[in-house]
């Protein structure tokens, strides 16, 4: 029987085995067929898609995006217009997170101007903000 063990696997992907497990356990990869001596061989083409999966990762697709992705590449009724128009929707997702984060810094770059970081704990600016319920008037808002 020919194949990878999953170490092989795993260093030929540049992914640890315990992801590559996790990635088998989400069906991402497909079990794989066990020696007679039960070690598990993968087939040579787990690395291509491994890699593709660490790519998808790394822009950011979910891991139920990336199994969307990987179903459509096989799917011979998908287009182009199709796989860009899941990037049309991952930029959107993009765009909002990079929004929120930029709230978050503005809001924590006014919490910082606020504390001269001098003196003991209580009185704290940011604790003090952070602690504030909505009920108060007098809080920070963003």
């Amino acid at each position: 029987m020919k194949g990878l063990t999953i170490g092989k696997l795993a260093r030929e992907a540049g992914l640890g085995i315990e992801t590559v497990r996790f990635y088998e356990r989400q069906g991402l990869i497909a079990p794989p067929p066990r020696t007679d001596s039960n070690y598990r061989l993968f087939p040579q083409d787990e690395v291509a898609r491994l890699r593709f999966i660490k790519r998808a990762k790394a822009l950011g697709f979910t891991l139920n995006e990336i199994k969307e992705l990987l179903a459509l590449r096989h799917d011979p009724q998908t287009t182009r217009a199709d796989i860009k128009q899941r990037t049309l929707v991952k930029i959107e997702d993009v765009d909002r997170k990079i929004s929120d984060l930029t709230r978050i810094k503005k809001a924590l770059e006014h919490l910082a101007s606020e504390c001269d970081g001098l003196g003991p704990l209580a009185g704290c600016p940011i604790l003090a903000a952070l602690n504030c319920g909505e009920e108060d008037t007098d809080c920070f808002k963003d």
